[in-house]
C-alpha cells in the first residue's frame, strides 16, 4: 500500500445502463419503460404541479396580497459580551474591526446589543446601537457616534 494508491471503493463506479438494445440484453422492446400510457412515449414529462388535466392547485387558490419579503432589511447584531471578549481597552469599534474579528459577517448593517456588562473604554463608529447597549457602553466612558441606517 502506497502513500499515493489512490482508488474510489469498491461499488462507487458503476456501469452505465444500456437500454433498447435488443431482447438479450434484458432492457430491449420496452426499455424499461412500461407498456403504453404518456410516461413510455418519447417527450412524454409534465410539468410541476401538473395533476392530470385537472385543474392544477396553484391554479385553483387565490394569489392576492402583498408580501414585504423583497423589501425586508437584515441587520447583524452583536452583543456586548462579545465585544468584551475580543476587543482591548481604547480600541475602535467600526463595521471592518467586527468582520476583522469575526464577529459579522458579509456587509449587513450591524447593531449592538445590551446584553452582558463592558467595562473598556471603547470607541463605537458606523454602527447602530439598542438603548440599554448606548447606556452601558457610555457609562463605561466610551464615545458613541451613531450609524445612519438605524
Amino acid at each position: 500500500m502506497h502513500d499515493f494508491d489512490l482508488h474510489a471503493p469498491e461499488g462507487a463506479n458503476k456501469r452505465k445502463r444500456i437500454i433498447g438494445r435488443g431482447q438479450g440484453s434484458g432492457r430491449g422492446t420496452t426499455a424499461g419503460k412500461g407498456n403504453k400510457g404518456q410516461q413510455s412515449r418519447s417527450g412524454g414529462k409534465t410539468y410541476l404541479g401538473f395533476e392530470g388535466g385537472q385543474m392544477p392547485l396553484y391554479r385553483r387558490l387565490a394569489h392576492r396580497g402583498f408580501s414585504n419579503y423583497p423589501f425586508k432589511k437584515t441587520v447583524q447584531v452583536v452583543n456586548l459580551t462579545e465585544i468584551e471578549k475580543r476587543y482591548e481597552n481604547g480600541e475602535t469599534v467600526a463595521p471592518a474591526t467586527l468582520y476583522a474579528k469575526g464577529l459579522v459577517k458579509g456587509a449587513d448593517p450591524v447593531k449592538i446589543l445590551g446584553n452582558g456588562e463592558i467595562t473598556k473604554k471603547l470607541s463605537f463608529k458606523g454602527v447602530a446601537f439598542s438603548s440599554s447597549a448606548k447606556e452601558k457602553i457610555e457609562k463605561a466612558g466610551g464615545a458613541v457616534e451613531t450609524a445612519e441606517n438605524n
